[in-house]
């Protein structure tokens, strides 16, 4: 990996302050920074390779690296955030490289960089702004150091895939040529960005900057890593969250081949460092280990939905979203119904399991390792090396997927540093087993919902309640974050009218609250968050309340939705495009969804069918999402396409349950993903409205599930409220 050319004495930061700001910015929480263009930003330029600022580095044969700080785990941000770059820039696209710069770095330069956190579908639309900055500012200070060079105003020259043009003298000049020069100028207080309509590489669908090493194998994950002198770790963490290792016996496998050291992670768990990984593992799966598993080991899905149950009629509820009084409207309409629906734990699964490889001495520790923030990642080195953010730093390799479980919290990172302090100055990669992974995880909150909802004798809503029960995955993360019992996160699609996540049906007497219920299994982000879990409740008891005002699903929606036009928006593309009204194949049956969250509307409209045995099919789906801007839209396709992969094989199969304290679920043979015969046809409709940045990485796996199962309703009559559908017959 190559590293930004620094050679800056470092500031003396809070090592408190650090690691709190580091904490808080890995949530889905934002902290505000400043990102300095100016001298103090600006490394020491090298004769060949001269930073003009931090996000452009230009080498004197045209090439150009553009420095991203947030995370590449498949979702094509890296490409994504360089088109913003290089459009500002008015580089050569086909010159274009990148690099991570790291979170020591950073730090070391008043967080030049900004925010690393790469979570929330955050990773373009909330650092769009500084990115073209840093791109504008490059280009400002090249024309100049060219315009220098030839003595004539800045004004007069033009600038083209790195070619600067001086048209009254008839002079040309590269990027690379005048880079040097550049890198010594002041930086300009101030630039004007380009308007949406004069983009030219912004909204274009550009081939992928990664795919080329990736597809050759060329590409460096964390689990390939290699350096001189490198131990392998193979770790067991009690079976048990919140359990401690009692003893453990090394007797019969300290003296194998290869073996250097057993030692005791932390309170929980046990390593083996071996000189390859198999002889680490296999060691570790022969040393005999007793666990105290504490009181936790009482506790079972059974136990865990009780208490959930018993939520959804708390009297104590932190409300979300509050208009009118829907109780009372309820209360007096002719006609009532209800609702529960509930939603499992589930496991992020990523392809590539939590490994790091950590050296530690007692003067500096470097980790390098997937993250989906390196600030999240340095902090909890720091933490576990006992030394100051200062004397440490992580370099972020291209993660093997993410989904939230590299983002919020590094256990795997706090572990690697541990164990690398037994045996000092030497690199020790620790990876995980499946099982280890799969068992230890920050899991999707579990949760259930109570909808209410009343109806006059014309089919018309009432009043419409909400309650979900269930876990908050703030309270676990970041509990300073709670005030009066709210998570926001918790909220997510449920907010009243805004910017984030909001509630798009215009009901007039409205009330959504939550009833936090908190557990021993860890709850973390998972892609999509709560905005999952949130959009199969409220649009299939939509849903629900369609059919039994016997009206079109579509024209019920429609009619609530008319005060959220961008909502409606993305709905009727969607059901215009698969052809809502109209007859469909024999035998597949139609279902709709909508939601608003991360900034972006969308919509989708699955076709499936049921044979006799029960079996479902998932035959299409169309879907529709307005992210404001589009900044690539062949990888908005592509992450559509993933988040039904995703939420498709969650809906289907995801499900992780609890038994004496432990997640049953260990390996892909109890938790598996949809298969690529399963997978069904994709249509996608982008439809950038402009005027706001929304993501897309999240938003449309939430409208997978309840499209479905709306389309499993019209082919049945049967509701599905519990999910996974795999614990249910729907035989006719």
């Amino acid at each position: 990996m190559s590293r930004a050319p620094i050679s800056l004495t470092p500031p003396n930061p809070s090592r408190r302050r650090f690691l709190g700001t580091s904490a808080v910015a890995v949530g889905g929480l934002v902290v505000g920074f400043h990102i300095p263009f100016s001298g103090e930003a600006l490394a020491q330029a090298t004769t060949d390779v001269p930073e003009v600022n931090a996000w452009v580095v230009i080498k004197p044969d045209d090439t150009v690296v553009i420095r991203i700080a947030r995370s590449e785990m498949g979702q094509g941000t890296l490409t994504g955030l360089a088109q913003l770059v290089a459009e500002e820039l008015e580089c050569n696209w086909a010159k274009v490289t990148t690099e991570y710069p790291t979170p020591g770095q950073s730090l070391a330069r008043n967080r030049v960089w900004g925010n690393f956190s790469t979570g929330g579908s955050r990773g373009i639309r909330e650092s769009q702004d500084y990115v073209r900055k840093g791109g504008a500012i490059a280009r400002t200070m090249l024309i100049q150091a060219a315009a220098d060079e030839w003595k004539v105003p800045a004004g007069e020259c033009t600038v083209s895939k790195s070619v600067i043009t001086h048209k009254a003298s008839n002079r040309t000049t590269t990027y690379g040529k005048v880079a040097l020069a550049a890198s010594k100028l002041t930086p300009p207080d101030n630039v004007t960005l380009k308007d949406p309509k004069d983009w030219k590489l912004v909204g274009k669908r550009l081939a992928r900057l990664d795919t080329v090493n990736k597809t050759t194998g060329k590409q460096i994950y964390g689990m390939d890593l290699k350096m001189p002198g490198l131990l392998n770790a193979a770790i067991k963490d009690c079976p048990v969250f919140g359990g401690k290792v009692k003893s453990f016996d090394a007797s019969a496998i300290e003296k194998r081949p290869g073996i250097k050291k057993i030692v005791q992670v932390g309170d929980s768990g046990v390593a083996v460092i071996a000189d390859t990984w198999w002889r680490a593992k296999s060691a570790l799966d022969a040393m005999t280990i007793e666990w105290d598993f504490g009181p936790n080991a009482q506790v079972s899905s059974a136990s865990i939905a009780e208490i959930n149950k018993a939520g959804l009629d708390a009297a104590e509820a932190a409300v979300g979203n509050e208009k009118g009084d829907a109780r009372a409207a309820i209360a007096a309409s002719p006609r009532k119904f209800e609702a529960v629906y509930s939603y499992p734990y589930q496991n992020h699964a990523t392809m590539e399991v939590m490994n790091a490889t950590a050296r530690w001495t007692p003067e500096r520790c470097e980790v390098w390792t997937p993250t989906q923030n390196g600030e999240a990642a340095l902090a909890t080195a720091a933490e576990a090396a006992e030394l100051p953010p200062t004397k440490c730093d992580v370099y972020k390799l291209h993660l093997g997927g993410g989904f939230g479980r590299r983002g919020a919290v590094h256990d795997w990172v706090r572990q690697a540093v541990l164990i690398a302090k037994q045996m000092p100055d030497t690199p020790i990669k620790l990876l995980w087993t499946r099982e280890e992974d799969m068992t230890h995880g920050r899991y999707h909150p579990i949760t259930q919902c109570k909808l209410s909802a009343g109806m006059d004798a014309d089919g018309n809503v009432t009043g419409f309640h909400m309650r979900l029960s269930g876990q908050s995955i703030v309270a676990s993360i970041s509990p300073q974050s709670i005030k009066d019992g709210k998570d926001p996160v918790v909220f997510q699609g449920l907010n009243p009218p805004g910017p984030e996540a909001s509630f798009g049906y215009g009901f007039n007497d409205l009330l959504i609250d939550y009833a936090m219920r908190n557990h021993h299994v860890p709850a973390g982000f998972w892609r999509g968050v709560n905005l999952n879990h949130n959009t199969i409740y409220f649009e299939c008891f939509v849903d629900e309340l369609a059919h039994a005002a016997k009206q079109d699903p579509l024209a019920f929606r429609r009619k609530y939705l008319a005060g959220s036009p961008k909502n409606l928006a993305v709905l009727n593309a969607v059901a215009e495009r698969a052809g809502w009204g109209k007859p469909a194949p024999t035998g597949v049956f139609r279902g709709l969804a909508q939601t608003m969250g991360f900034g972006s509307y969308v919509a989708a409209c699955a076709e499936v069918s049921v044979n006799k045995e029960g079996e479902v099919r998932v035959h299409r789906i169309v879907a529709a999402t307005d992210p404001g801007y589009a900044v690539n839209p062949q990888q908005i396709e592509a992450q559509v396409e993933g988040s039904f992969a995703y939420g498709l094989s969650a809906a289907l199969y995801g499900e992780c349950t609890v038994k004496d304290g432990r997640i049953e679920q260990q390996n892909f043979d109890t938790y598996p993903p949809m298969k690529m015969d399963r997978m069904p046809k994709v249509e996608t409709i982008v439809m950038p409205s402009g005027g706001f940045w929304g993501g897309v990485g999240e938003p449309t796996i939430a409208v997978a599930a309840p499209a479905v199962l709306n389309a499993i309703f019209a082919a049945t009559g049967k509701r599905i409220r519990e999910l996974p559908l795999k614990n249910h017959s729907l035989k006719a």
